[in-house]
């Protein structure tokens, strides 16, 4: 049995996941995957995240995917990040640098980490004009704070993790050189419709035109950058891309989600793929194991379209969440699918799901991204606004 066949059918423990401490978060990025923003007073306490950490170990768990949310908003996230590495469990933490001050550079970049720990900083554009759009002023300077921070401390091969998007793509040179200057490794990932992600897909994610850019780019650069797997659609172009080109969830990733719920893949937080949670009986061992939805996803495909399709042993009929959440069968093409199917399927009728949780802050901070304020709009009328609006009373005649 080739390696990719043995991860379909699953193993008996992730070889990563993605761990979302809490969805609290300074930022209100446009195309966040987890609607973040505001904290669930359910997240789990300091203790069950230790519990959580112990069980890790013990299923060798190679490391966990910290997230958010902002992660280092946590008040226990530098406790937990060092109870994880002295339990032998990698970390690899992205943040938006907020809280990535000198002293913090100077602990992550100490004997005390041991090489246990990674450091992801988002940026999605080699520029503030263009970041800060889906980011929100400012984030691009405090990105690049970050990241002189941990050069300065002599943290060694920290990333800088980008979403693609049609506005980034002409920018990857920049992002290259922009790494090479911090002593960084490029990492980018795919935009998913997930989220808020799903309110901004149709303006943000790229042209067909330059999904061939960004694949061919890839060709000529992916020895030197890293993508998690992320644009395994792209094999449909030509020659695959390096990594397992196929879709991991529930058979090598999931997610745990801050109180505890565990989900199929990090980019479909919905109660779809919501596979059980931890704090039940046989904890997230059972889950992992023997969860029914686990066991559907590591089952072969037989049907649909595209496993018809010449393309398929390369692709793999693309990204699951992209597909559920822009309202196409999972078992067909993905919206961008480069031979064109997708796009086929996009114009024809589909229902598109319903959010099932969103943890935006209720009202806007300055920290907004310009992308957010244009895409709200006026109501219709005063009266969608307010059901008074309008109405000046009579004045009384008691």
């Amino acid at each position: 049995m080739k390696l990719v066949e043995h991860f379909e059918h699953g193993l008996d423990a992730p070889i990563c996941l993605t761990w979302e401490l809490t969805y609290a978060c300074n930022l209100e990025c446009a195309h966040c995957l987890s609607s973040s923003g505001r904290r669930d007073p359910r997240e789990l306490s300091t203790e069950q995240c230790e519990a959580v950490i112990d069980e890790l170990q013990r299923m060798q768990v190679f490391y966990v995917n910290i997230g958010g949310g902002e992660p280092t908003i946590r008040p226990d996230f530098w406790h937990l990040l060092q109870y994880a590495v002295d339990h032998q469990v990698g970390v690899k933490f992205s943040t938006n640098g907020a809280r990535l001050t000198p002293e913090r550079a100077a602990f992550l970049a100490s004997p005390a980490c041991g090489g246990y720990v990674d450091v992801q900083i988002s940026l999605d554009g080699a520029t503030a004009e263009v970041n800060d759009y889906v980011r929100g002023p400012g984030s691009y300077d405090m990105a690049i704070t970050a990241l002189s921070n941990l050069r300065d401390a002599g943290f060694t091969d920290a990333k800088i993790s980008v979403v693609c998007t049609r506005h980034n793509i002409d920018q990857l040179d920049e992002f290259k050189a922009l790494a090479d200057a911090y002593g960084a490794t490029l990492r980018l990932t795919r935009l998913r419709p997930s989220g808020r992600g799903a309110d901004v897909w149709d303006e943000l994610h790229p042209t067909a035109e330059q999904q061939r850019v960004l694949y061919d780019w890839l060709m000529a650069n992916g020895d030197r950058v890293l993508t998690g797997d992320s644009f395994f659609h792209l094999a449909a172009f030509g020659e695959s891309l390096p990594g397992l080109n196929l879709c991991g969830a529930g058979r090598v990733v999931c997610l745990i989600d801050p109180i505890g719920d565990v989900y199929a893949c990090p980019f479909a937080i919905h109660d779809q793929f919501h596979a059980g949670n931890l704090l039940a009986e046989g904890g997230f061992q059972r889950v992992w194991q023997e969860s029914p939805l686990f066991t559907e996803l590591r089952s072969p495909q037989t049907g649909g379209a595209c496993t018809k399709c010449q393309h398929y042993d390369s692709c793999r009929g693309g990204c699951m969440a992209a597909k559920f959440f822009t309202g196409l069968p999972l078992d067909g093409p993905d919206p961008e699918c480069v031979q064109g199917y997708g796009e086929t399927l996009l114009a024809g009728a589909r229902s598109v799901p319903a959010a099932s949780q969103d943890h935006s802050k209720a009202n806007p901070t300055r920290n907004q991204p310009v992308m957010l304020k244009l895409l709200t709009r006026p109501p219709v009328s005063d009266c969608a606004e307010s059901p008074l609006a309008g109405f000046i009373p009579e004045p009384s005649t008691h």
